[in-house]
Order: structure tokens, then C-alpha cells, then sequence
């Protein structure tokens, strides 16, 4: 087992220094090594050894009986507590700082706050992601007030200066503890931070300065969007505190199934289904595309999954220039019931190919 360090040297102070003295070095090395500011490893069992040399020197009667003793004279007192300045009262390093210095992020509450930004899902038609659209959607958010233009106050009055913080929106508390004696600045209990008090608020919105609207907002649709894909209207969310901007509004896209088209990034495809003899003899069909009909030439002697390109038939590129394809994908029918003619006719086509088979 280790043996005890000087109390003298953990604080490094000599045996002559005052209690000032004491308490200010022992002040120094906590806040260097409390762990919930130092995260290395050690640094918990220096603080404890910080602490109970603290306890000892900061004693009169202790300190005095170490002076005479060295540990044994002191060898019966307990340290207890683990961290120090819980010991003081404190729940840790961060309540030290919340408590004499917290008060220093009272001076940001003034400042200008962005609103909040708003979220709505739009459903699209598959045409309509494709090639672009105007679209009109409401939205309820919250704006200044109609009637204080969110002031807050009653029309016709003003918000006066705090008389408790002279319009600072901080107060000052002076605390005394074993760290010394700290001006804590801190929001203002009456003002809440604004540095100004109504006295006859706004009754239309009750002294909060705004109130909620239903609007309707026009929304462009770029073309070639996704499912998924999200526009952002700038500055059409809820509006700001103390002058700061509205936040925006999001628009989440879904897309509706088209009835005969597939996706497949920038490029559509549409499956085509022609009969056997079309298959056959070949053929020329009207195609549908996102542009309207289009003629296709089935070459004869095609066969089932085929695929033929339309070039620049498919949607155009989301934020850059041109177009995907249509794939066309080639589907052979095969007629489930045919009449005694058609029935006919296909034996003796299957004669033939029967003849040219067996050579």
C-alpha cells in the first residue's frame, strides 16, 4: 500500500501559509481536477486526495493535529464524500459553473431567435413529379399579431424598461462560498430576459405577440422530383422572436403510382403487349409517353422481352439538363380461347414449322 503524500505538498503550499492561501490553492487544483471537468483517469483519485488534504489543512483543530502527528494524528477522521464539492454542496462541476457563472448565458436570451420551421407532405401525380407543376397547399403558422403587430402590448401603449434590470434583461446576485465571493449574473425573475414589461397587454393575443394564421402558400415543383424529394420554402415557417427570422417550411413529396408507367430513376418504363402474329409478322403500334402517343416499328420475328429505347422520352434530370428514356419492354400474348377458324389456321401453321423441324 502507498504511503500517504504530505498534505502540504498535495496543495503545494508550505507549512507557514495562511488559511487564504490554503483555500486558494485548493480552489485552483479542484477546478484542475475535479472529474467532471478532467476526464483522464487519474484524475478522480488526485481529486479525492486534493479533497481530504483540504479537509485537513482547511481545519483548525485538524490541521493543528496534523502539525504535531502527521497522518497519525488525524488517522481517526473521516473524509467521506467523493467528489469534494459535493461535500460543499455542490452536486458537481458543472453546478459550480451553473451556480457562480451560469448566469453569463442570461445575456444571449435577448438576442434575436430564428422561428421554427414547419413541415407538410404533398402528394404528387406521377406527371406531375415528372415534369414539373404549381401547387397550392394551406399551412397554419404562427405570425406577428394583427392587432400589436407583436409588441405584446395593448394598441396604443408600449412596453416600458424593467425597472428591476433598467432593461439589461440581467440581474446581478452577489453569492459568498468557499471559492470566494462571485457576482452571478442571471435572466431577470421579472422580465424573463426581454428587459421590458407590459403593463396592459395585447388583449387580442394576450400579450404574446402573435397569434396563429391558416394560409395558402404556392409551391413550384421542379421537374424530374422523387418520392421523397423535399422543398424548402425559405422563411415560410413560423415567424421569429425579437426580430429574428422566420424559420422555413418543408415540403415532403410522395408520389403517386402511375397506371401504366414505372420509374426507374430518369427512365420510364412501359410494358407493351402485342398477339403472336404481331410477334410474328411485325408491326407498327402508338406507344404512350409522357409527351402524348408516339409510333413504334415492332421489327417481325421479335420475341417476348424484347426492349426498344425511346430517347428523351423519359423524365427530365432533377437540377441539371436533359432527359432519361422510355423503355419499352416487349410482352407476347398468347390467346387462352380461340375460335374453330383461328384454331384452324394454327394447326396448319404448326404443320409447317412441324415440316421444317424434323429436317
Amino acid at each position: 500500500m502507498n504511503a500517504k503524500r504530505d498534505y502540504y505538498d498535495v496543495l503545494g503550499v508550505g507549512r507557514n501559509a495562511s488559511d487564504e492561501e490554503i483555500k486558494k490553492a485548493f480552489r485552483k487544483l479542484a477546478f484542475q481536477y475535479h472529474p467532471d471537468k478532467n476526464h483522464d483517469a487519474k484524475a478522480a483519485d488526485q481529486f479525492k486526495e486534493i479533497n481530504e488534504a483540504y479537509q485537513v489543512l482547511g481545519d483548525p483543530e485538524k490541521r493543528s493535529a496534523y502539525d504535531r502527528f502527521g497522518h497519525a494524528g488525524i488517522s481517526g477522521a473521516s473524509f467521506g464524500g467523493t467528489g469534494g464539492f459535493e461535500d460543499f454542496g455542490f452536486g458537481g462541476f458543472g453546478e459550480i459553473f451553473e451556480s457562480f457563472f451560469g448566469g453569463m448565458s442570461g445575456q444571449t436570451s435577448r438576442n434575436p431567435q430564428r422561428g421554427a420551421d414547419l413541415s407538410y407532405e404533398l402528394k404528387l401525380g406521377f406527371e406531375e413529379a415528372a415534369l414539373g407543376a404549381e401547387k397550392e397547399i394551406r399551412i397554419r403558422r404562427t405570425e406577428y399579431c394583427s392587432e400589436c403587430k407583436g409588441s405584446g402590448a395593448k394598441p396604443g401603449t408600449q412596453p416600458a424598461n424593467c425597472t428591476e434590470c433598467n432593461g439589461t434583461g440581467r440581474a446581478r446576485r452577489v453569492q459568498q462560498s468557499i471559492f470566494g465571493r462571485f457576482t452571478n449574473v442571471v435572466t431577470c425573475p421579472r422580465c424573463r430576459g426581454e428587459g421590458k414589461v407590459i403593463s396592459e397587454p395585447c388583449p387580442h393575443c394576450r400579450g404574446t405577440g402573435r397569434e396563429s394564421f391558416e394560409r395558402q402558400i404556392a409551391v413550384t415543383i421542379p421537374a424530374g422530383v422523387d418520392e421523397g424529394t423535399r422543398v424548402q420554402l425559405t422563411s415560410q415557417g413560423d415567424v421569429g422572436e425579437r426580430g429574428g427570422t422566420a424559420g422555413n417550411l418543408l415540403v415532403d413529396l410522395k408520389i403517386k403510382p402511375h397506371e401504366v408507367f414505372q420509374r426507374e430513376d430518369a427512365n420510364i418504363i412501359y410494358n407493351l403487349r402485342i398477339n403472336i402474329t404481331q410477334a410474328a409478322l411485325g408491326t407498327e403500334v402508338s406507344v404512350p409517353t409522357l409527351y402524348g402517343d408516339t409510333s413504334l416499328k415492332i421489327p417481325a420475328g421479335s420475341q417476348n422481352g424484347a426492349v426498344f429505347t425511346l430517347k428523351g422520352k423519359g423524365v427530365p434530370y432533377f437540377r441539371r439538363s436533359g432527359k432519361g428514356d422510355e423503355i419499352v419492354r416487349l410482352t407476347i400474348v398468347v390467346p387462352e380461347k380461340l375460335s374453330r377458324e383461328q384454331k384452324r389456321l394454327l394447326e396448319e401453321l404448326a404443320a409447317t414449322f412441324e415440316d421444317k423441324g424434323s429436317k
